[in-house]
């Protein structure tokens, strides 16, 4: 346990280390402009955005691809993320919305444009769970996979799966010679300058 402590620790340091939080994208947004879950809001958005570029450029047919037998496809690594994003905010007693299974809803989407939606919407969801909890709340006791955490805890795994699954899908997509989005952009940037 106080190895996950230290982590959790070393994790909301390094969130709260970061300068610069990426602005939200609309006036409604309801997400805190600073302070710690600010910044966790900030690395969910950073996540989502290059998943979802990547979840562009990866053609339909190339979303039952998977790296060997017994593992994910993109589709499934995909449906994964976005369905941890609606089981991990219950750690902090956060309900998915009406209609979202979670014992199926990772196996039940496999349609690139069903899947992409998918994720916008889970994003949406685990932001906003963290966005409307109480900074007195983020120092909470819950369980957490039957291990005693904080809110903060929860809220940061759901930081770093996203991450997680990110660089995976970065691994799935150079397997399938899929340059990712924001890396071809640097590289055509580089190449103009010449």
């Amino acid at each position: 346990m106080r190895t996950f402590q230290r982590i959790s620790a070393l994790f909301a340091f390094l969130f709260l280390a970061l300068a610069a939080v990426p602005k939200r994208g609309s006036a409604d947004d309801a997400a805190p402009m600073s302070g710690e879950r600010a910044a966790m809001i900030g690395q969910i958005d950073a996540a989502e955005n290059e998943l979802l570029q990547l979840a562009d450029a990866v053609p339909d047919k190339k979303y039952a691809w998977r790296p060997g037998k017994g593992v994910r496809s993109i589709a499934e690594v995909y449906m994964h993320v976005a369905s941890t994003n609606y089981l991990l905010p219950t750690l902090y007693g956060v309900a998915p919305p009406a209609g979202i299974d979670l014992k199926t809803f990772e196996s039940s989407i496999t349609e690139k444009a069903k899947v992409i939606e998918a994720m916008k919407t889970s994003f949406a969801h685990a932001k906003k769970s963290i966005a409307d909890a109480a900074d007195g709340d983020l120092t909470k006791t819950v369980k957490i996979f039957g291990k005693d955490g904080t809110e903060r805890d929860a809220m940061m795994i759901v930081v770093t799966h996203a991450h997680e699954h990110l660089g995976q899908s970065i691994a799935y997509a150079r397997m399938n010679g899929i340059v990712p989005p924001w890396t071809a952009a640097q590289q055509a940037a580089a190449a103009a300058k010449k």
